[in-house]
């Protein structure tokens, strides 16, 4: 398993969400692949070569890393292929996302569920997907429209998907 975190300018967060000693001694790597959320992202993913998950959470502290075993467990027993988080289902500790934040994804999983047929309550970026489903997916969004982007992909491609409440943090 891979955990991807792209960061730009978290300095004064990533600590909180992994610490120079545990990444090294998990034989964490340091990508530089430029500008671009979604850029970054396919970086981590293209250098996981061998892991066959790949889990995406964001570097800012308001995910939480303990979620990741829920993600990842439905995979590993072969039940799903893609696992996303929904804030919008679990807990949100108080001014973590605001209300067109919930809106906004609410709207998009309607529109994706109107389309493809799978319904999503939320665009969060913490997420657990196969490698070679990823891959498969031929995502082509490198900015902000790439975690919208493999929804709609993975829907559209039948992918098992399945969405979990998680616990949501305000960033740090």
């Amino acid at each position: 398993m891979a955990v991807i975190i792209p960061a730009l300018n978290e300095e004064a967060s990533i600590a909180e969400v992994v610490t120079v000693a545990r990444a090294n001694e998990a034989g964490a790597e340091t990508l530089a692949a430029g500008c671009g959320y979604g850029r970054a992202c396919l970086a981590g993913a293209l250098a996981s070569t061998d892991c066959d998950i790949v889990v995406f959470m964001d570097g800012d502290g308001a995910d939480d890393p303990s979620a990741i075993g829920r993600l990842v467990e439905p995979i590993t027993r072969g039940e799903q292929d893609f696992v996303i988080a929904s804030r919008a289902r679990g807990s949100r500790e108080p001014g973590s996302m605001s209300w067109h934040q919930l809106v906004a994804g609410r709207l998009a999983g309607v529109a994706i569920g109107l389309l493809y047929g799978v319904r999503y309550t939320d665009m969060c970026a913490l997420r657990a997907i196969r490698r070679d489903a990823l891959l498969a997916l031929g995502m082509r969004e490198l900015t902000y429209g790439w975690n919208i982007e493999m929804q709609m992909r993975a829907a559209a491609m039948g992918l098992r998907i399945l969405e979990i409440p998680v616990d949501y943090h305000c960033r740090t």
